[in-house]
């Protein structure tokens, strides 16, 4: 009676050990996850940020373009860059979850060309007096300036978070959580020439 006593004993112990240790792996794993959940909501939240500083920037395009158009004239192919690049960009939708790096290029490439049609046609209003004095062109180049230092801004944050969360998805024993509930690194921006700072659209 004695041994089976022990016995009883040692099997309720290694029971409770048992239920501690699956406990203390839950609370762990439960950790882990939350926090992937945050960073993730964290770069989704930047990724919106971003579209709203892209999408602004195409808002304001028409405007400047007719206002040009009624002052220069002979910028018709200027204006037709503009208005092509502009089209080409807003046509490439990206939804946060269906990110992958051969679409985040594709995108950055037509975000970049407008930029450059962008500057193009304001390097060409430098030759129109009328537009300088314009006080609705110069509104809308104070506006474009505004929000192209804004997507620099947003998008460098995008970057840092997602560089962030990256890190944790792949550190151990993080991995190994991530692993199980499907979280993947995420795609970035890649690095370009001058882009520790801001476009200049002003002239």
């Amino acid at each position: 009676m004695k041994r089976k006593h022990w016995v009883l004993i040692i099997v309720l112990l290694l029971v409770l050990g048992l239920v501690i240790l699956a406990a203390s792996a839950f609370g762990w794993g439960k950790g882990i996850y939350n926090e992937l959940i945050v960073q993730r909501q964290a770069a989704e939240r930047q990724w919106a940020d971003l579209q709203a500083q892209y999408q602004r920037r195409a808002d304001l395009i028409p405007n400047l373009v007719e206002t040009v158009k009624a002052n220069a004239e002979h910028e018709r192919l200027t204006l037709e860059g503009v208005t092509e690049a502009r089209a080409k960009a807003t046509q490439v939708k990206l939804n946060f979850n269906d990110l992958n790096q051969e679409a985040l290029n594709e995108f950055s490439q037509k975000q970049g060309e407008l930029s450059s049609a962008l500057s193009r046609l304001l390097v060409a209003s430098e030759r129109y007096p009328e537009l300088k004095a314009n006080r609705g062109f110069m509104d809308l180049q104070t506006q474009l300036e505004g929000t192209e230092n804004r997507i620099a801004t947003e998008r460098r944050r995008y970057n840092e978070v997602v560089q962030e969360y990256n890190v944790y998805v792949r550190q151990f024993p993080n991995n190994i959580v991530a692993g199980m509930f499907d979280f993947e690194p995420m795609v970035h921006f890649a690095a370009e020439a001058g882009a520790e700072k801001a476009p200049e659209v002003k002239f």
